[in-house]
């Protein structure tokens, strides 16, 4: 009798295991994105929708700057490599102009690889992109406590593709307002 009981005991355990586990969805585990144009659309004859800042003119405000459509929050990244191009600097220099100006602002800037690499690998090449442009920024007179960083790697491709056009998208760091 006490070994058909713990025998019970011991199936009911096993499917209530086996019944928990299903496949692993990787899109219920990662972080949900943040829409960065979530913000008002002031003044913008686009029709685009933009994020503003907390300054009363347009300039101040940061239109555009964190808009994804017009990518002057992404800095791209010649392959393997961290260092930031004559592009990246010009839209840092934007950024930074911004975000001194409104030390309440916070970013995340976010490393990302293309699909080249092992995965360990392409997360460390995606925070040294990252903590390039946090170095940039810092050096430019934003404050740490504005800027936080993240490396996606390769797990958040920008454009889907196997090919140098694709894979030139996906190299970048981007400046999310948070």
């Amino acid at each position: 009798m006490l070994k058909k009981t713990l025998v019970a005991l011991i199936t009911v355990a096993a499917m209530a295991g086996c019944a928990s586990k299903g496949t692993h969805d990787t899109q219920a585990t990662m972080p949900t994105p943040v829409d960065s144009n979530a913000g008002s659309s002031v003044g913008d004859t686009s029709g685009q929708p933009v994020q503003i800042g907390d300054q009363s003119d347009a300039a101040s405000r940061g239109i555009g700057l964190f808009d994804t459509n017009l990518k002057a929050n992404v800095i791209y990244f010649a392959f393997d490599s961290s260092e930031i191009d004559s592009d990246g600097t010009a839209k840092i220099e934007k950024l930074a102009k911004y975000l001194t100006a409104n030390p309440s602002a916070k970013v995340r800037i976010e490393g990302n690889t293309d699909e080249r690499g092992t995965r360990e690998y392409n997360v460390g090449l995606g925070e040294r992109r990252a903590n390039a442009v946090q170095s940039a920024l810092q050096a430019r007179g934003v404050s740490a406590q504005q800027l936080s960083v993240i490396s996606y790697g390769e797990e958040r491709p920008a454009a889907a593709g196997h090919d140098e056009a694709a894979w030139a998208q996906n190299r970048r760091a981007v400046v999310v307002r948070q």
